[in-house]
């Protein structure tokens, strides 16, 4: 039987100071299960707790009976969401072994609906997904699309990246992220575009100089190409890696930096016979195979599609009207731990089919549980 103390919230402080009837852990524990659930907000979060509360009974105490849908709303308005993260990571960390070797892809996402008066107060949270693990490490608030700049460092100090890749988009190819990396015994592979219009078309230039080129052996470190078929199209993809970089021209400023990797993307779509190309182009303090390369770059894109995608689709994230900062923030963090719990789970089903099974099968829930208790 679990315990109402859950460890993925042993930090979190009572903001409470006077009118405490509901015990802290007995909210967070019924709100955790509601969320797993299938709860969107604070009006389910009660619903859930009186549809269960005799099986809730069980192991809490509830002697006010299940606390209101604004109980739930005030509470989480006041917790801080600094304590909340910091009790996630070290719950994630006491799940990992390491990170050592894997594929790190760090991106930002916007709260949509936690918003009244305009679109400029969307909070943005800039999450670090851990490809091996299959589960977020950890994410920070930023106020606004351009101070993932300053996030992402934030969020490199507080998670032990030795070994691992950092993979991000093209915001995020800053000098100083590239030294934050690589002081922290880590690797990075960034994105190159217009916003470092003089890097990336020097780079862009020399690989089309090599393309003229007859006889690039002694010029082109590795290249890998691979065919990939399916949902109607035929991708190739062509990798190619310089690590011979004397000529580029402020390669000192960028810490760690030994190659330069170009991807070029062609996609042929079976039904109709169309082609379109895209071209790539990356900077990596890693000099390895081509092939490895190519596998990284694309791991990246688990962020997008197993992280993003599922709270959008899965969790309805966008269509949340949670607005409170705090409670916004907080409550972003409950689908994570959610999606945490059922992403380890080994049984058969999507996410969402797991979460109905736990809303109708308590010893499923109960399984689930136990990794929240995990150390």
């Amino acid at each position: 039987m679990p315990t109402a103390k859950l460890a993925c919230f042993a930090g979190v402080e009572d903001p409470r100071k006077q009118n405490i009837s509901h015990k802290l852990e007995d909210i967070l524990f019924i709100a955790c299960c509601a969320v797993i659930c299938g709860a969107e907000g604070w009006d389910d979060i009660e619903l859930y707790g009186k549809s269960k509360q005799e099986w809730l009974e069980k192991f809490l105490e509830l002697p006010y009976g299940i606390p209101s849908d604004d109980t739930f709303r005030r509470v989480f308005a006041l917790i801080k969401p600094t304590e909340f993260e910091q009790s996630f990571r070290q719950w994630i960390q006491a799940l990992i072994q390491h990170l050592s070797g894997d594929v790190i892809p760090i991106d930002g996402k916007r709260l949509r609906g936690a918003f009244r008066a305009s679109k400029d107060s969307v909070i943005h949270e800039v999450s670090a997904w851990s490809c091996q693990h299959q589960l977020v490490l950890g994410q920070v608030k930023t106020e606004a699309k351009s101070n993932e700049i300053t996030a992402i460092p934030e969020l490199l100090k507080l998670l032990d990246i030795q070994g691992a890749v950092i993979t991000i988009d093209a915001m995020g190819t800053q000098k100083n992220i590239a030294s934050c990396i690589v002081e922290q015994q880590a690797n990075y592979v960034l994105a190159l575009k217009g916003n470092h219009s003089t890097l990336h078309e020097d780079v862009a230039d020399y690989f089309n100089y090599l393309d003229k080129q007859k006889d690039t052996s002694a010029l082109i470190a590795d290249s890998y190409e691979d065919i990939d078929k399916g949902h109607g199209r035929l991708e190739t993809r062509h990798c190619q890696i310089v690590q011979n970089i004397d000529w580029l021209e402020g390669k000192e400023q960028w810490a760690g930096l030994c190659s330069l990797v170009k991807i070029h993307s062609t996609t042929e779509h079976l039904l109709d016979g169309h082609v379109s190309e895209d071209i790539r182009y990356y900077i990596s303090s890693l000099s390895c195979p081509a092939k490895d390369m190519l596998e990284i770059v694309r791991a990246h894109w688990q962020i997008e599609n197993k992280l993003h995608w599922v709270l959008d689709v899965s969790f309805s994230e966008d269509d949340s009207l949670i607005h409170l900062p705090k409670a916004a923030e907080n409550f972003s963090l409950l689908r994570k731990i959610a999606m945490t719990m059922l992403r380890r789970d080994s049984s058969k089903g999507s996410i969402k089919g797991k979460r109905k099974r736990a809303g109708w099968d308590n010893d499923f829930l109960l399984s689930l549980l136990q990794t929240l208790n995990s150390k």
